[in-house]
């Protein structure tokens, strides 16, 4: 697919990789839907793709609800006339052991609204999202991309119990929605980033950061526009679908 002139939503595009995410299509001419519930973010964002050769339209919209994200994917629709792309990055860490016990007593939990919190976000989210692009892109026949944004961490973290559980749903979603979506003309690939140079690691404890980046073969976390371009790869490459693609510098969790 040429990226120019094409629709895509990103979401969670507001900062950090989302915000990388944004700039790396704008720069290629794309058109963008910036989503996010940072509206204060949101119009900064559209104003950096646009100085880069993008053009970009804002809504401010919380992924998990489900009328919010018809709406916006109605608007979009209407606005562009077409739908070429989404990219679903939008998430949230609540990270936290699943116990927490010292000399035989439990002394925390994890708590259920961490887990709902986190599921609902980075999970039922890419759902909501995903199930909307390629309903809209059925109907207005054009076929399309789908993008998920997974993690390393899929294969099991320890204090990500929520997170591991929600970006291991994610990698099987794009599995089978790009088996379901190819007879539509519509590809699905998901990034699985290691550790990346954004506010969301950048929130994680330095005891668990510092080990992490230790394991890492490269020895360095992740920049946000290498995880971009492959992106821009999932979206060049007719003949990619249904595969999650891992960035994470040859770390193994």
């Amino acid at each position: 697919m040429n990226i120019k002139d094409k629709v895509i939503v990103v979401t969670g595009a507001s900062s950090g990789l989302g915000l990388s995410l944004s700039k790396a299509f704008a720069a290629r001419g794309a058109k963008l839907a910036l989503v996010d519930i940072d509206e204060t973010r949101l119009h900064e964002a559209a104003k950096l793709c646009r100085e880069i050769g993008g053009s970009a339209q804002i809504y401010c919209a919380n992924v998990a609800d489900e009328s919010a994200v018809e709406q916006v994917y109605s608007d979009v629709a209407a606005e562009f006339g077409r739908l070429d792309g989404t990219i679903n990055n939008a998430g949230i860490t609540r990270d936290g052991l699943l116990v927490k016990a010292k000399d035989g007593k439990v002394i925390k939990k994890m708590a259920l609204s961490d887990w709902q919190s986190v599921i609902d976000v980075d999970l039922t989210g890419v759902f909501l999202c995903g199930r909307e692009a390629a309903a809209t892109m059925i109907e207005l026949g054009c076929p399309g991309v789908i993008i998920n944004i997974s993690s390393i961490s899929r294969a099991g973290n320890i204090g990500q119990t929520n997170y591991s559980a929600a970006k291991a749903g994610v990698a099987a979603m794009t599995v089978t929605w790009g088996k379901e979506l190819a007879r539509y003309g519509i590809r699905v690939g998901a990034i699985a980033p290691g550790f990346a140079n954004t506010p969301m690691v950048a929130d994680m404890s330095s005891n668990i950061l510092e080990k992490a980046k230790a394991g890492i073969p490269l020895k360095r976390l992740a920049e946000p526009d290498e995880i971009a371009h492959t992106a821009i790869y999932m979206f060049e490459n007719d003949y990619f679908t249904a595969r999650v693609v891992e960035v994470d510098g040859g770390l193994r969790l």
